[in-house]
């Protein structure tokens, strides 16, 4: 079976969605889906994937093509060590459905949210 390789690939800043075409078929996935499923170790662990939480609103800062069969993606938290391979890319497009409600049903079991948390505590005298 070949990989299919899209044919384009397009951010939507406001929506915050990456919209890719696959043998004329549209997709879009969400920045967070892409950050909190990134193919990284940092992500996916040594067979083990680390949650991930407080994703809600991070942006794709850049993608750069990682020869003919990947691109790499900066988000605006600093990540940037996960290769999205053309192949990673379609199985999130999909099994996009099922994928995110697990990661929901996860951040669930661990009591945890997609909105990032407060840094520090500021407390008025």
């Amino acid at each position: 079976m070949t990989t299919p390789v899209p044919t384009e690939i397009k951010l939507h800043t406001e929506s915050r969605e990456m919209e890719l075409v696959f043998a004329g078929e549209h997709h879009r996935l969400s920045y967070e889906m892409l950050r909190v499923l990134s193919p990284s170790a940092e992500v996916q662990g040594h067979g083990q994937p680390i949650l991930q939480t407080g994703k809600r609103f991070v942006t794709i800062r850049n993608l750069e093509p990682v020869g003919n069969y990947a691109v790499k993606i900066t988000f605006d938290d600093g990540h940037d060590s996960g290769l999205y391979s053309w192949s990673y890319l379609h199985k999130l497009c999909l099994e996009k459905a099922a994928l995110w409600q697990d990661y929901l049903d996860q951040l669930q079991k661990a009591g945890e949210k997609r909105e990032p948390g407060m840094i520090g505590v500021w407390k008025a005298d």
